[in-house]
């Protein structure tokens, strides 16, 4: 029945959807308009995912704990009045239901939700799920339409999968903290959850590929993103120089092992950063630098002359970079055609006049915390404009309105799961 319930939902949308492409009646459609996203992710790279596809239209439907709710609500300070800013930064465009999946009516809820919606998104342990019926074959029973992307350490089979999977861990294990921090130095955790984030970004375009393949075949399908794997694919060219010439990787601080110059080179009063990707940029560099003999010194030449001979180089433009104030050089260095620009700390990012032009600061009001600011989606497009953005929630800040708009439950039944604990909801004041 869930399934002949669904087809005509979808033939229905399918006819909607091209009538709105033939009359062209609203340039304003998003692409995920009308999709149902059940979220059953916490911390970081599920709820990045899910925040992206909610910038995209989707109906996010975040399940929480009772009470406690996501982890990172928990991450501060800084707090934001009560509210963790950490929570903040990665969950807006989002409803907050609170189900108590120890209890068999939060199990049963929780299975209604799926049949309901279009893409199902967890990160537990793999097994886990399953252990309560909620697994990919549990769920594809009464939801065979669904898009069922589990997010993990290590992946659905192999001999760690039971471990627990954070971006640290996974960033060591991997190799990128082995290729990140000083040549000489110890290796460095990167200043944001990097692997975290990646794999976000890969769940949220293979959930897009999976809607896509299933509003052609009408078919779900399981997708298993997780971290190890996400992070050894962007180890691009440097897992490239081990698996094709067996090139120990190493660290190399703000440089680069297959181009000089490019890296943070000390001014004055701060840092620049440059980069010569051809010899002409090189000898543009050394003109600005006034230093005509370096561009015509045999032994820099060619980038892989240079390379070769990176250490003289670099000593020599270090020496010149100090010479003058970071303002000084980006002024010399403005119209140039060279790739250049300063290590800027926050305040300095959120005032460059590109950074506001391309309107990356996204603020809006929260019920508890007032007037909140996060970084906003880095991509536009130009049939359609972001739509000023919904607060992160509350926890269970939705859980009524879900249970009656998306499955119908009347008055009585939700007093009902309300008092025993099924659920919880939160009243906003």
């Amino acid at each position: 029945f869930t399934w002949l319930m669904y087809s005509a939902l979808s033939f229905v949308k399918g006819i909607f959807f091209l009538c709105v492409c033939v009359m062209q009646v609203d340039s304003n459609v998003k692409p995920l308009d009308g999709v149902k996203i059940l979220d059953l992710t916490r911390v970081l790279a599920g709820p990045f995912a899910t925040m992206n596809l909610g910038d995209l239209g989707a109906e996010v439907i975040k399940v929480e704990r009772p009470g406690a709710g996501d982890d990172t609500r928990a991450w501060g300070p800084p707090f934001a009045g009560t509210e963790s800013v950490y929570f903040l930064s990665v969950n807006r465009n989002k409803k907050s239901i609170a189900i108590n999946m120890k209890d068999s009516k939060g199990v049963k809820l929780i299975k209604e939700l799926a049949a309901a919606s279009d893409v199902f998104v967890e990160n537990f342990v793999p097994g886990k799920l399953a252990e309560m019926s909620l697994g990919y074959e549990d769920i594809k029973k009464i939801a065979p339409h669904i898009v069922y992307c589990s997010i993990t350490g290590y992946g659905q089979t192999g001999p760690v999968v039971q471990r627990g999977g954070y971006d640290s861990i996974a960033a060591a294990v991997s190799g990128l903290m082995h290729i990140t921090g000083h040549e000489d130095g110890e290796p460095v955790r990167p200043g944001v959850a990097m692997t975290d984030l990646a794999t976000g970004l890969y769940t949220y375009g293979a959930i897009m590929a999976g809607l896509l393949r299933r509003y052609k075949t009408g078919k779900g399908l399981h997708i298993d993103c997780n971290l190890l794997s996400t992070q050894v694919a962007c180890l691009t060219h440097v897992a490239a120089n081990y698996l094709n010439c067996k090139i120990e990787a190493k660290r190399w601080g703000t440089a680069h092992g297959s181009i000089v110059p490019y890296q943070a080179f000390k001014t004055k009063d701060g840092y620049i950063v440059v980069g010569a990707g051809n010899d002409h940029q090189f000898v543009t560099v050394c003109k600005i630098l006034n230093l005509p003999e370096v561009s015509k010194d045999s032994r820099y030449k060619t980038n892989t002359l240079r390379v070769q001979n990176r250490k003289e180089l670099t000593d020599i433009l270090s020496t010149r970079f100090s010479e003058k104030a970071t303002i000084e050089w980006l002024q010399l260095f403005e119209g140039s055609g060279v790739p250049y620009g300063p290590i800027n700390n926050m305040k300095q990012v959120f005032s460059d006049p590109q950074v506001l032009h391309n309107g990356l600061v996204m603020e809006m009001n929260h019920p508890t915390a007032g007037k909140i600011a996060v970084p906003g989606p880095g991509v536009r497009y130009s049939e359609f404009a972001m739509s000023h953005a919904k607060p992160p929630p509350l926890v269970g800040q939705h859980t009524v309105e879900i249970l009656k708009s998306v499955l119908g439950y009347e008055d009585d039944a939700i007093e009902e799961l309300l008092c025993t604990g099924a659920v919880a909801q939160h009243e906003v004041r």
